[in-house]
């Protein structure tokens, strides 16, 4: 029996998808759930999978096509005969993982990390990997990258090559970069964007934190961190600005009576943006455990289209990099974005006393035609105030 292999349904906010990467030839046979080819929409890698045992006869599209929902890509007869490795030599092959990979008996690499292999034309089985049962992530292959190479002895004068050679190479955009080169301008074009500043002493949050770290984790198995306050800070601030929690929808004012917090991520492919629903119900243990698994998964690719999509109001943290100050740029449609920077001391006058204190420069951008300055300025007073004085949050005053 011949079985179409399918483009499966896409959201409403995805058009279409690009084959990325087929793993299998055709006349090659394939067993149940085995992936087939990887899929790259704006926002993910997905997988597609046999659906049935089987052998592989037909190939419709080659990589780099651009699919849309419900077009046949492959054709898989349950009854066929694999063909001889003359025939499948012959055929046009796609990139596979290195014959050094697939014979080392190693875990199976993810869809992201099998690309990026592929495109840096590495041999995983030369990678150390960190991941479950020496599975190689995407950050032990960017951490193979990352390595200094060995140095070359030094050639001889007279066999020095000429100076001065201006090398380029032209790769194409992924999907999820233009996406995001999209977005970006589209923001700044459409919106009336505008960023207020404030800075925060994040003393009394270290202070709670070391305090309680222990206990934290012994109790939930997870590390209390800094972006659990930020999204409580930010909720509290939301229920009192209403208003930074809205979007322009034509020419209405769409007020959310929910709390969708999105957590930037950047991962080898480009910056996504995971949604925690419901934020304002999770614990300060559940918020952490969520945002933990959203950048271990976004780093593997593994992240699905609806955990991307939606999303009242957007935290970045940039400190994680070094950046000190930043001015973030809105995701639309929503109406604000908090920037974090890197703590840093920094002398502070308290009570006609010079003191060093860790600060960190927090940014809103907003959208002015809809946020008022004087709303978005206290809205980030308000977080402000919060992170300072952290009881603020358990009393929610």
């Amino acid at each position: 029996m011949r079985i179409e292999v399918k483009i499966p349904a896409l959201p409403e906010s995805v058009a279409d998808a690009t084959l990325a990467k087929w793993h299998k030839q055709a006349g090659q046979r394939v067993r149940r759930d085995e992936n087939l080819v990887d899929l790259e929409t704006d926002k993910v890698m997905l997988e597609i999978v046999a659906p049935q045992d089987g052998v592989l006869a037909e190939i419709k599209q080659p990589d780099g096509t651009v699919v849309k929902s419900g077009e046949t890509v492959a054709v898989i007869d349950t009854d066929g005969v694999a063909a001889g490795p003359a025939a499948i030599a012959s055929a046009p092959a796609p990139a596979a993982v290195p014959v050094a990979a697939a014979e080392s008996g190693a875990p199976p690499l993810s869809p992201a990390v099998r690309k990026l292999v592929a495109e840096q034309a590495l041999n995983p089985a030369q990678i150390s990997g960190s991941g479950k049962g020496g599975r190689v992530t995407k950050g032990d292959v960017i951490r193979h990258l990352e390595q200094p190479a060995a140095p070359s002895p030094a050639p001889s004068l007279a066999a020095a090559p000429p100076r001065g050679g201006r090398n380029e190479q032209r790769v194409p955009m992924t999907r999820l970069r233009a996406r995001i080169a999209e977005r970006l301008v589209e923001a700044q074009h459409t919106a009336a964007m505008l960023t207020t500043f404030n800075e925060v002493n994040m003393q009394p949050v270290m202070n709670l934190r070391k305090r309680y770290q222990d206990e934290f984790q012994k109790k939930h198995g997870s590390k209390l961190g800094f972006m659990s306050f930020f999204i409580k800070a930010a909720v509290e601030a939301l229920k009192q600005y209403p208003v930074v929690n809205a979007s322009i929808d034509g020419g209405d004012v769409l007020y959310h009576n929910y709390f969708d917090i999105g957590v930037a991520v950047s991962t080898a492919r480009g910056l996504v943006v995971p949604i925690i629903r419901d934020a304002d119900v999770l614990s300060f243990a559940e918020l952490e455990q969520t945002v933990v698994d959203y950048a271990n998964r976004g780093r593997e690719g593994k992240l699905t289209l609806e955990e991307l999509t939606g999303g009242t109001f957007t935290i970045t943290n940039g400190g994680v990099f070094g950046s000190l100050l930043s001015t973030p740029i809105l995701n639309p449609p929503q109406s604000a974005i908090l920037g974090m920077h890197k703590i840093a001391e920094r002398a502070m006058v308290e009570d006609g006393q010079i003191v060093a204190r860790p600060m960190m420069y927090l940014a809103l951008s907003y959208d002015h035609r809809l946020v008022d300055g004087h709303d978005a300025v206290r809205f980030l007073v308000t977080i402000k105030d919060m992170l300072e004085d952290p009881a603020r949050l358990l009393l929610q005053v």
